[in-house]
């Protein structure tokens, strides 16, 4: 393996020709395994991680999830979501409310200084994007959006596909 000048690995030429290089899930996890290790580079500064990051983000909505709804959207095994919020709320970016509609769930909702930490970490997060995927086109990924979309979230293309 060589390296590259983002300090990935390079599959170097015995590698290449390996079968893996043509396994869209092999491809889907080599791609999530680098996109993860640079979003969790770039958020550092901001003392996240992807994760927390991704709660941090869906907090800041005024949707105000319910952590069940953040481990279904993410998922991610309850417990997890847990943790992640316990260490959001003790840095004072998130806080817990009983949800108005089922007062068993809790419903977390961002704080000003939530809000202001998510701004900054999405600035970062973008750079990092951008500069992973420097080498595709516009089109290129916008086109890869919208089929990750489509696999994250079938039931979404299901429903676009309804209404054609």
């Amino acid at each position: 393996m060589s390296t590259d000048r983002g300090g990935s690995d390079v599959p170097d030429a015995r590698a290449v020709g390996a079968d893996l290089t043509a396994d869209l899930s092999f491809l889907l996890a080599r791609a999530n395994a680098l996109s993860l290790a640079a979003g969790n580079a770039a958020l550092a500064v901001h003392g996240l991680k992807v994760r927390s990051y991704s709660v941090l983000a869906l907090a800041v909505s005024d949707a105000r999830p319910s952590q069940r709804e953040l481990a279904e959207f993410l998922r991610l095994d309850p417990s997890q979501v847990v943790a992640l919020v316990d260490e959001l709320q003790s840095r004072g970016l998130i806080v817990r409310e009983p949800d108005p509609v089922d007062r068993r769930a809790n419903v977390v909702s961002a704080t000003d200084l939530g809000r202001a930490v998510h701004a900054e970490a999405a600035a970062s997060a973008r750079a990092a994007e951008a500069s992973l995927h420097e080498d595709l086109s516009a089109d290129d990924r916008a086109m890869l959006a919208e089929l990750l979309r489509r696999l994250a979230f079938p039931a979404r293309a299901d429903e676009r596909d309804a209404s054609a």
